[in-house]
C-alpha cells in the first residue's frame, strides 16, 4: 500500500510542478470554465474539436490545489487525439472510480489516470481530482458558447 501511495505523490507532484498542456489554445471551438468553491480551485479548458469529433488539441488555464492541477493535466493527455465519446468514456470511468462506484481493476481505460484513484479515501478531495473533468465534460456538450461549472 505504501507503494501506491508513493506513487500517487509522486504523480501529483510532478504534474503540478510541471503542468502538462498548460496555458491557452488559440481559437478553441469548445471551452468551459470550472470552479470549486469549497477550495477555491478555478480553471478554464480550451478544446479544438475536429469535425469528425476528435479532441485535435486541449489546453487549461487556472489555479487550484496540487490534486486539481495534475488532473487536469494528466486529463488533457489522456484526451488529446481522443474521439469524443472516448473522451467522455474515460471522464465517466475516472468519476465512478474516485466516487467508488467502480473499482480501479474495472477501468483498464484510466492508465495512468488510476493513480489519482487514491482520493477515493479523501471524500473533501473527489470535487478537486475531478473538477477538471466536468469542466472538459462541459466543454464537450456546450460546443461554442461556452459552458461554466461549479461543484459543490
Amino acid at each position: 500500500m505504501a507503494d501506491v501511495r508513493d506513487l500517487y505523490q509522486e504523480v501529483i507532484f510532478e504534474h503540478n510542478k510541471n503542468p502538462r498542456n498548460f496555458g491557452v489554445l488559440e481559437n478553441p471551438n469548445r471551452f468551459a470554465t470550472g470552479h470549486n468553491p469549497l477550495c477555491g480551485d478555478q480553471l478554464t479548458v480550451y478544446l479544438m474539436v475536429g469535425d469528425d469529433g476528435t479532441v485535435e488539441d486541449v489546453k487549461f488555464e487556472g489555479s487550484g490545489c496540487a490534486i486539481s492541477v495534475a488532473s487536469a493535466s494528466l486529463m488533457t493527455q489522456m484526451i488529446k487525439g481522443k474521439p469524443q465519446e472516448e473522451a467522455e468514456r474515460i471522464f465517466q470511468a475516472f468519476h465512478d472510480v474516485c466516487t467508488k462506484e467502480r473499482e480501479v481493476e474495472d477501468a483498464p481505460e484510466l492508465e495512468k489516470l488510476a493513480v489519482l484513484a487514491g482520493v477515493r479515501d479523501f471524500p473533501s478531495r473527489v470535487k478537486c481530482a475531478t473538477l477538471a473533468w466536468h469542466t472538459v465534460h462541459a466543454a464537450l456538450e456546450s460546443g461554442e458558447q461556452g459552458a461554466e461549472v461549479t461543484t459543490e
